[in-house]
């Protein structure tokens, strides 16, 4: 695996976004699109069929976001832990948790600065991500 970095973070699970997500948004859109041109005959049974693919998708769509906010305050309290080590206080309040766990790839040395930097100039995630020099790999995140 090559190392990581700015460009090669982002991590795609083929059989989660693809092999399910994709699939499932044509049965969303099919189901959507038979809802629309049935005949009157057959509207409450593609009524069920829309409705039974939309809750799929919201279930879909939910699992992934729960997912990540569990993955968020993990991450938060990692990296306020990791900070107070380094530098014996908190994080400045005026960081967002998208600010927090983008400085979680900034090395023990670029961490205070970074952090200190992205509370005054209040930088985008991108814009921490972009300044970090030395990566810290984070392979745990999907």
């Amino acid at each position: 695996m090559a190392a990581q970095n700015f460009k090669n973070h982002r991590q795609i699970v083929p059989s989660f976004h693809l092999l399910t997500g994709l699939p499932l948004g044509a049965l969303v859109f099919g189901a959507i699109r038979n809802l629309f041109t049935t005949s009157a005959d057959n509207l409450y049974e593609a009524s069920l069929i829309a409705l039974a693919s939309l809750i799929l998708f919201s279930l879909y769509a939910h699992s992934r976001l729960f997912a990540l906010k569990a993955q968020d305050r993990a991450i938060r309290a990692e990296e306020s832990l990791r900070y107070f080590q380094l530098t014996g206080r908190r994080f400045d309040s005026r960081l967002s948790t998208s600010q927090i766990i983008a400085l979680r790839f900034a090395s023990d040395e670029e961490l205070p600065v970074l952090a200190q930097e992205a509370a005054e100039r209040n930088l985008s995630n991108k814009e921490i991500k972009q300044q970090i020099k030395n990566w810290r790999a984070d392979t745990y995140r999907v």
